[in-house]
Parts: structure tokens; C-alpha cells; sequence
């Protein structure tokens, strides 16, 4: 019977696989037509978490944006937002697998911006006040997140709202973004806090815990 499973898992594999090219929103499919851009040489794979308020969301040229990623504006898909860009995703990006991009108000995300697998970004949270309430039910207001130009985002990392993270800026794997993160620096932790600046004419310099 090794033969018949070999020969099974060979069509199973093949057959996801040719769903996978398939499935892919590229730039000339009907889904693409429903975002508020969508740049040549992208693609959403197959297969999505989740998708919805598209047309509020504009994606650049040349991005790759993983499987399993959950990709939303809007609190649902019958969310109205009227005649606005939510989420924006610049030109050259990569979103790992598995990632969450959710876009209540603002979120942008600059060119060539890279992440790695699992990273969640967001600028809607829940809110608790209300005791009376499910909090699942309470939502904070949204504050807008911005990535800038070119930074990399590690494994796992979390990108809460209000946060913006600069330029050519390193946030290693599992750390979770609350504030200002500057340009040109690396930044780990829970909160993230900069621990390597880079100064002209000096290259990368560590920075002390009381300075980060």
C-alpha cells in the first residue's frame, strides 16, 4: 500500500499546489478590483485568514503579502467607512505568514518594508470600562500606526496602536510595539525600547538602558 499512499500524497500536493497558484489574488483578478489599489506584480496567497474591506485598503507595487494572513478595514465587511484609504501597504513589502493587518482608521506601511512570520498590526484595540459589557463588545478609539521606508519587523512581533516605527529600523522577534520607535535603530523587548542607533560617521552604537 506505500505505492497508493505515494501516489495520493503526490496528487494531494499537486492539486494544492496548482490551488494555490489559482487562488492568488494578483493584480488582474476580479478580487483585486475591489481594493483601492492594487500595484502591479503583487499578490495576496492562498489561502487568506481573512479579507475584507478592501475597498479601503491599498496595496503598492511588487508585494507579496503570505498565506494565512488576515487583512482587514472596518470592524466587518458591512462596515462603512465612506470615501477613505484605511490601510495602506507601500511598494516592495513582504508580509509574513500568518500575519494580521486590521485597519480601523490608519494604518500605513511604507516601501520595502519586510516582516517575518505571525506579526499582528493594528490601530484598534478593545476597550473594558463598561463592567457591565462584554469587553469583546467595548472598543477603544483607533490611533494610527506608521512603519516607515524599508524597516523589518521580526517573528511574532506586535504593533499596537498609536505606535510608529521609522525608517531602516530593526524590531526583533517577539517584541511588541507601543511608541516611537526613531530611525535608523533596533529595538527589542515588551515594550520595544532601542538598544543599537545608527550616527553618521560613526556607524552602529549601542545604547544604555537609560537612554532607550
Amino acid at each position: 500500500m506505500s505505492w497508493l499512499r505515494r501516489l495520493c500524497g503526490g496528487a494531494l500536493r499537486g492539486t494544492w499546489e496548482r490551488a494555490g497558484h489559482w487562488a492568488t489574488i494578483g493584480p488582474r483578478t476580479r478580487r483585486a478590483r475591489g481594493f483601492l489599489g492594487f500595484g502591479a506584480g503583487s499578490a495576496i496567497c492562498f489561502p487568506l485568514a481573512a479579507l475584507f474591506g478592501e475597498r479601503y485598503i491599498s496595496i503598492g507595487e511588487g508585494t507579496i503579502i503570505g498565506p494565512y494572513v488576515s487583512l482587514s478595514a472596518g470592524v466587518s465587511p458591512a462596515h462603512d467607512l465612506g470615501a477613505v484609504e484605511v490601510v495602506t501597504i507601500g511598494d516592495r513589502c513582504l508580509i509574513g505568514k500568518g500575519s494580521g493587518i486590521v485597519g480601523h482608521e490608519r494604518v500605513v506601511i511604507g516601501d520595502d518594508v519586510f516582516t517575518g512570520h505571525h506579526v499582528y498590526i493594528t490601530d484598534a484595540n478593545h476597550g473594558y470600562e463598561d463592567p457591565g459589557l462584554p469587553i469583546g463588545e467595548q472598543f477603544a478609539p483607533p490611533r494610527p500606526v506608521f512603519i516607515g521606508d524599508g524597516s523589518w519587523l521580526g517573528h511574532g512581533t506586535i504593533v499596537l496602536p498609536g505606535a510608529s516605527v521609522g525608517r531602516h529600523v530593526v524590531v526583533g522577534a517577539g517584541s511588541v510595539v507601543t511608541g516611537d520607535l526613531p530611525d535608523f535603530s533596533v529595538a527589542v523587548g515588551n515594550p520595544a525600547r532601542v538598544i543599537r542607533r545608527y550616527v553618521t560617521g560613526q556607524g552602529w552604537l549601542d545604547v544604555d538602558a537609560g537612554e532607550g
